[in-house]
Protein backbone atom coordinates (compact mmCIF):
# COMPACT_ATOMS: atom_id res chain seq x y z
CA UNK A 1 0.00 0.00 0.00
CA UNK A 2 2.94 1.87 0.64
CA UNK A 3 4.43 1.72 -2.42
CA UNK A 4 1.11 2.27 -4.63
CA UNK A 5 0.74 5.77 -2.58
CA UNK A 6 4.62 6.75 -3.17
CA UNK A 7 4.08 5.37 -7.27
CA UNK A 8 1.24 8.17 -7.66
CA UNK A 9 3.07 10.68 -5.26
CA UNK A 10 5.94 10.40 -7.81
CA UNK A 11 3.49 10.12 -10.74
CA UNK A 12 1.82 13.55 -9.29
CA UNK A 13 5.33 15.21 -9.13
CA UNK A 14 6.28 14.42 -12.50
CA UNK A 15 3.10 15.78 -13.71
CA UNK A 16 3.38 18.82 -12.03
CA UNK A 17 6.43 19.18 -13.06
CA UNK A 18 5.96 18.30 -17.15
CA UNK A 19 3.34 21.39 -17.00
CA UNK A 20 5.50 24.26 -15.78
CA UNK A 21 6.39 26.18 -18.69
CA UNK A 22 9.77 26.01 -19.38
CA UNK A 23 12.44 27.61 -22.21
CA UNK A 24 15.12 26.29 -24.79
CA UNK A 25 16.81 28.06 -26.94
CA UNK A 26 16.96 27.69 -30.40
CA UNK A 27 19.09 29.17 -33.32
CA UNK A 28 18.29 29.42 -36.70
CA UNK A 29 21.04 31.09 -39.28
CA UNK A 30 21.63 30.70 -43.20
CA UNK A 31 24.11 32.78 -45.64
CA UNK A 32 24.20 33.50 -49.23
CA UNK A 33 26.88 32.41 -51.13
CA UNK A 34 25.40 34.20 -54.46
CA UNK A 35 27.96 36.48 -55.97
CA UNK A 36 29.57 36.46 -52.81
CA UNK A 37 33.50 35.55 -52.04
CA UNK A 38 33.73 36.77 -48.44
CA UNK A 39 31.61 39.09 -45.87
CA UNK A 40 28.83 37.30 -47.36
CA UNK A 41 24.95 38.31 -46.27
CA UNK A 42 24.14 36.14 -43.71
CA UNK A 43 20.73 36.28 -40.75
CA UNK A 44 20.78 34.11 -37.56
CA UNK A 45 18.05 33.96 -34.86
CA UNK A 46 18.18 32.75 -31.86
CA UNK A 47 15.31 32.89 -29.70
CA UNK A 48 13.56 31.10 -26.35
CA UNK A 49 11.26 28.44 -27.15
CA UNK A 50 8.70 28.15 -24.97
CA UNK A 51 8.00 24.29 -24.03
CA UNK A 52 5.36 22.92 -21.63
CA UNK A 53 1.80 24.14 -20.87
CA UNK A 54 1.41 23.66 -24.53
CA UNK A 55 -1.80 26.77 -24.97
CA UNK A 56 0.49 28.87 -23.09
CA UNK A 57 3.64 27.77 -25.10
CA UNK A 58 1.81 28.38 -27.95
CA UNK A 59 0.17 31.67 -27.43
CA UNK A 60 3.53 33.18 -26.36
CA UNK A 61 6.17 31.32 -28.95
CA UNK A 62 3.50 33.37 -31.90
CA UNK A 63 4.34 36.12 -30.35
CA UNK A 64 7.60 35.93 -30.48
CA UNK A 65 7.34 34.18 -34.17
CA UNK A 66 5.64 37.33 -35.06
CA UNK A 67 7.73 40.47 -33.95
CA UNK A 68 11.07 38.12 -35.70
CA UNK A 69 8.77 38.14 -38.95
CA UNK A 70 8.50 41.80 -39.20
CA UNK A 71 11.51 42.19 -38.39
CA UNK A 72 13.18 40.39 -40.90
CA UNK A 73 10.55 38.93 -43.68
CA UNK A 74 10.63 41.75 -46.82
CA UNK A 75 8.92 40.14 -49.49
CA UNK A 76 5.40 41.48 -50.79
CA UNK A 77 3.38 38.30 -50.37
CA UNK A 78 2.15 36.36 -46.83
CA UNK A 79 4.44 33.99 -45.76
CA UNK A 80 3.40 30.65 -47.26
CA UNK A 81 4.71 28.34 -44.35
CA UNK A 82 5.22 30.49 -40.90
CA UNK A 83 8.25 28.72 -39.20
CA UNK A 84 11.62 29.90 -38.47
CA UNK A 85 13.54 28.16 -41.11
CA UNK A 86 11.22 29.75 -43.71
CA UNK A 87 11.75 33.75 -42.59
CA UNK A 88 15.49 33.17 -42.68
CA UNK A 89 15.47 31.73 -46.00
CA UNK A 90 13.67 34.43 -47.13
CA UNK A 91 15.75 36.97 -45.96
CA UNK A 92 18.42 35.36 -48.16
CA UNK A 93 16.30 35.15 -51.22
CA UNK A 94 15.20 38.82 -50.95
CA UNK A 95 19.09 39.64 -51.22
CA UNK A 96 19.61 37.15 -53.88
CA UNK A 97 16.95 38.57 -55.99
CA UNK A 98 17.79 41.93 -54.97
CA UNK A 99 21.81 40.69 -56.00
CA UNK A 100 20.37 39.62 -59.47
CA UNK A 101 18.61 42.27 -60.53
CA UNK A 102 21.53 44.57 -59.33
CA UNK A 103 24.85 42.58 -59.41
CA UNK A 104 26.94 45.67 -59.75
CA UNK A 105 25.80 47.11 -56.63
CA UNK A 106 27.01 47.27 -53.52
CA UNK A 107 25.53 44.53 -51.08
CA UNK A 108 26.18 43.84 -47.65
CA UNK A 109 22.90 42.55 -46.01
CA UNK A 110 22.73 41.29 -42.19
CA UNK A 111 20.49 40.36 -39.57
CA UNK A 112 21.71 39.05 -36.02
CA UNK A 113 18.61 38.78 -33.51
CA UNK A 114 18.71 37.47 -30.38
CA UNK A 115 15.89 36.81 -27.78
CA UNK A 116 16.25 36.36 -24.19
CA UNK A 117 14.72 35.78 -21.23
CA UNK A 118 15.40 39.63 -18.38
CA UNK A 119 12.96 38.75 -15.64
CA UNK A 120 10.40 35.98 -14.77
CA UNK A 121 7.98 36.10 -11.98
CA UNK A 122 4.72 34.18 -11.14
CA UNK A 123 2.93 37.83 -12.74
CA UNK A 124 5.62 38.52 -15.76
CA UNK A 125 8.15 36.90 -18.14
CA UNK A 126 9.90 39.83 -20.21
CA UNK A 127 11.72 38.70 -23.11
CA UNK A 128 13.63 41.48 -24.79
CA UNK A 129 14.20 41.23 -28.62
CA UNK A 130 17.92 42.81 -29.76
CA UNK A 131 18.14 42.92 -32.74
CA UNK A 132 20.33 44.85 -36.16
CA UNK A 133 19.35 44.18 -39.21
CA UNK A 134 21.09 45.85 -42.31
CA UNK A 135 19.61 45.42 -46.22
CA UNK A 136 21.65 48.94 -47.43
CA UNK A 137 21.37 52.43 -46.47
CA UNK A 138 23.31 54.80 -44.55
CA UNK A 139 23.03 52.36 -41.60
CA UNK A 140 21.34 49.69 -40.24
CA UNK A 141 18.23 49.14 -37.95
CA UNK A 142 18.68 48.15 -34.62
CA UNK A 143 16.53 48.48 -31.11
CA UNK A 144 15.91 46.46 -27.97
CA UNK A 145 12.04 45.45 -27.81
CA UNK A 146 10.38 44.08 -24.61
CA UNK A 147 7.89 41.60 -24.84
CA UNK A 148 5.76 41.21 -21.55
CA UNK A 149 3.99 38.09 -20.77
CA UNK A 150 1.63 36.24 -18.12
CA UNK A 151 2.97 33.38 -17.45
CA UNK A 152 -0.37 31.97 -16.90
CA UNK A 153 -1.77 32.62 -20.30
CA UNK A 154 0.91 32.99 -22.82
CA UNK A 155 -0.88 36.40 -23.34
CA UNK A 156 1.22 39.41 -24.14
CA UNK A 157 0.39 42.10 -21.29
CA UNK A 158 0.32 46.16 -22.18
CA UNK A 159 1.91 48.52 -20.59
CA UNK A 160 -1.29 50.27 -19.69
CA UNK A 161 -1.79 47.14 -17.21
CA UNK A 162 1.69 47.39 -15.89
CA UNK A 163 0.63 50.80 -13.84
CA UNK A 164 -2.01 52.35 -11.62
CA UNK A 165 -2.39 56.03 -12.58
CA UNK A 166 0.15 56.25 -16.13
CA UNK A 167 -0.44 60.35 -16.27
CA UNK A 168 1.26 60.61 -12.79
CA UNK A 169 3.70 57.89 -13.92
CA UNK A 170 4.50 59.77 -17.00
CA UNK A 171 4.68 62.73 -14.79
CA UNK A 172 7.25 61.12 -12.52
CA UNK A 173 9.28 59.66 -15.48
CA UNK A 174 9.25 63.38 -17.67
CA UNK A 175 10.58 64.79 -14.40
CA UNK A 176 13.75 62.31 -13.79
CA UNK A 177 14.50 62.18 -17.47
CA UNK A 178 14.38 66.01 -17.65
CA UNK A 179 17.10 65.22 -14.70
CA UNK A 180 19.08 62.86 -16.22
CA UNK A 181 19.64 64.64 -19.32
CA UNK A 182 20.24 67.82 -18.49
CA UNK A 183 16.69 69.50 -19.98
CA UNK A 184 15.36 72.44 -17.85
CA UNK A 185 12.43 71.62 -15.94
CA UNK A 186 10.13 73.82 -17.24
CA UNK A 187 9.35 74.70 -20.84
CA UNK A 188 9.55 72.34 -24.17
CA UNK A 189 10.58 68.84 -23.45
CA UNK A 190 11.94 69.11 -26.92
CA UNK A 191 14.23 72.43 -26.68
CA UNK A 192 17.68 71.14 -26.19
CA UNK A 193 16.85 69.14 -29.43
CA UNK A 194 14.78 65.90 -28.67
CA UNK A 195 12.28 64.63 -31.19
CA UNK A 196 9.26 63.86 -29.09
CA UNK A 197 6.17 63.81 -31.11
CA UNK A 198 4.07 67.11 -30.68
CA UNK A 199 6.60 68.62 -28.44
CA UNK A 200 4.89 66.24 -25.46
CA UNK A 201 6.91 64.11 -23.65
CA UNK A 202 5.88 59.90 -24.16
CA UNK A 203 6.83 56.67 -22.24
CA UNK A 204 8.85 54.66 -24.33
CA UNK A 205 6.96 51.43 -25.98
CA UNK A 206 10.30 49.34 -24.18
CA UNK A 207 10.05 48.85 -20.38
CA UNK A 208 12.18 46.13 -19.26
CA UNK A 209 11.83 44.48 -15.84
CA UNK A 210 14.64 44.27 -13.56
CA UNK A 211 15.44 42.75 -10.12
CA UNK A 212 15.71 45.93 -8.72
CA UNK A 213 13.81 48.43 -10.64
CA UNK A 214 11.98 49.64 -13.94
CA UNK A 215 13.99 49.78 -17.49
CA UNK A 216 12.82 52.56 -20.07
CA UNK A 217 14.26 52.27 -22.66
CA UNK A 218 13.88 54.40 -25.65
CA UNK A 219 15.16 53.45 -29.05
CA UNK A 220 17.26 55.71 -31.82
CA UNK A 221 14.96 57.80 -33.46
CA UNK A 222 12.27 57.56 -30.68
CA UNK A 223 13.05 60.44 -28.31
CA UNK A 224 16.58 61.45 -30.23
CA UNK A 225 18.48 61.34 -33.61
CA UNK A 226 20.08 58.31 -34.61
CA UNK A 227 23.14 59.84 -33.95
CA UNK A 228 22.54 60.39 -30.19
CA UNK A 229 21.48 56.62 -29.35
CA UNK A 230 19.52 55.29 -27.39
CA UNK A 231 17.86 56.88 -24.45
CA UNK A 232 17.58 55.22 -21.01
CA UNK A 233 16.25 55.75 -17.49
CA UNK A 234 16.27 53.40 -14.73
CA UNK A 235 13.85 53.87 -11.68
CA UNK A 236 14.47 51.35 -8.46
CA UNK A 237 10.90 49.42 -7.95
CA UNK A 238 10.72 51.28 -4.49
CA UNK A 239 10.35 54.80 -6.35
CA UNK A 240 7.42 53.01 -8.20
CA UNK A 241 5.50 51.28 -5.26
CA UNK A 242 2.24 53.64 -6.05
CA UNK A 243 2.50 53.24 -9.84
CA UNK A 244 3.23 49.44 -10.39
CA UNK A 245 0.53 47.10 -10.43
CA UNK A 246 2.73 44.09 -11.40
CA UNK A 247 5.91 42.99 -10.68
Amino acid sequence: MKQYILCLLLLFILSSCSNELSFENKEFAQKSTLLCKENCPEIKVVIPYAKNKSIVADSLNQKVFSVIKDLVYLEDQPVKKATYETLVSSFINSYESAKEEAPDATFGWEANIEGTIKYQSENIINIEIDHYTFTGGAHGYEGLQSLLFDPKTGKTIPNEALFQNLSELKKMVEKKFRIKYQIPLQGNINQTGYLFEDDEFQLPKNIFFTNDGLLFHYNQYEAAAYVEGPKTLFIPYASLKKHLILK
